[in-house]
């Protein structure tokens, strides 16, 4: 099928589960923020699975191709994964800016990065128990994760990135084995820090994906529209994921109006063209996603674009969000009935 849809990763977190005005005043954790959930703890994990059911039927009734767990459990796209590794001190965090500049707790790198465990497996098989149709599940990029940290163990970020890229590759192999569709690795930081990246980012995104076979992603972006409202033009690390062993990459073109030419050196990976642009509190008509998506094709087939929000829906309301996915889906089928499929 041409022109499959999906999300990027995240879904609105309903009002009862999440203070979402707390969420929305601060920039999203790195270390644990448990005082952002309402529910009290013995209730929190059924909360958190009647939450994910939501989010799940919200994307099917949308018409979305491909659906997610809506990352309902995860306080940040980032800290749920990183602050279950071994190596971390959590009671005493550390300090690191985050990519607009500020300040922010972090975990502090204390010993060897290792996985102790699967930290998004049982999310998976939820997801993958409770829809019939294609699941993607997200987890934080090594090179990400690092930025978000505090290291005060190894002698190099190159080698405590490989460590971290390490975890995440045992955490891909075990979400394959319990059967997801698509696994996207998200490295925001890459865009955010593209020096560091060329100098040992590729290489540690490379090795988390090193022996996969399954369907692999990479979301690379500004940030979240709700707390980075500046965007630039075009990205300054982009074109070096050709160089990535990754199937598919997942870039936003919205809200920074992007030049999509930029695409042309991903030849032959398949992309999520972003075309909901989530700064803008509307939902966008049909003929406006359908033209943003056009605007790509003559640097990407057909059969290589996804549609999907720019960034995580995380920050929006959720009629907002399940408004623009439905105009998605619909821009979508106007995309193949002029295209083909």
């Amino acid at each position: 099928m041409l022109f499959p849809t999906t999300i990027v990763g995240s879904f609105p977190q309903p009002d009862w589960l999440i203070d979402r005005e707390k969420l929305a005043g601060r920039f999203p954790p790195r270390v644990r923020a448990r005082e952002l959930w309402r529910i009290p703890p013995q209730y929190l994990e059924q909360a958190q699975e009647d939450a994910t059911l939501i989010a799940i039927r919200a994307q099917e009734t949308a018409g979305l191709d491909i659906v997610s767990d809506g990352e309902i459990r995860r306080e940040s796209y980032s800290n749920r994964f990183a602050t279950a590794l071994d190596g971390i001190d959590l009671d005493n965090p550390g300090t690191a800016l985050d990519r607009s500049g500020h300040p922010n707790p972090v975990p502090r790198i204390v010993g060897p990065i290792r996985r102790r465990h699967a930290v998004e497996v049982e999310d998976l098989k939820f997801l993958r128990a409770h829809t019939r149709r294609l699941v993607k599940i997200t987890v934080p990029g090594p090179f990400t994760m690092l930025q978000q940290a505090q290291n005060d163990f190894y002698d190099s970020e190159e080698e405590a990135a490989m460590d971290y890229a390490a975890a995440v590759n045992a955490e891909i192999r075990d979400l394959f084995a319990a059967g997801a569709d698509v696994v996207q690795i998200d490295e925001p930081y890459m865009q955010a820090r593209p020096e560091k990246a060329r100098r040992y980012g590729l290489a540690a995104l490379n090795r988390a994906l090193e022996g996969i076979t399954g369907t692999t992603a990479v979301h690379i972006c500004f940030g979240y529209a709700a707390i980075i409202h500046e965007r630039p033009s075009g990205y300054s690390f982009l074109s070096e994921l050709a160089l990535c062993s990754c199937r598919q990459v997942s870039i936003e073109t919205a809200q920074s109006h992007l030049d999509c030419s930029a695409l042309l050196p991903l030849a032959g990976k398949k992309i999520m063209v972003g075309c909901l642009d989530l700064a803008d509190p509307a939902v966008e008509s049909v003929d406006t996603i359908v033209a943003r998506i056009e605007r790509a094709l003559p640097y990407v087939a057909a059969e290589n674009v996804i549609l999907a929000p720019d960034c995580g829906m995380k920050y929006i309301p959720r009629a907002t969000a399940a408004g623009k996915l439905a105009a998605m889906v619909a821009a979508a089928q106007v995309l193949r009935s002029r295209h083909g499929g």
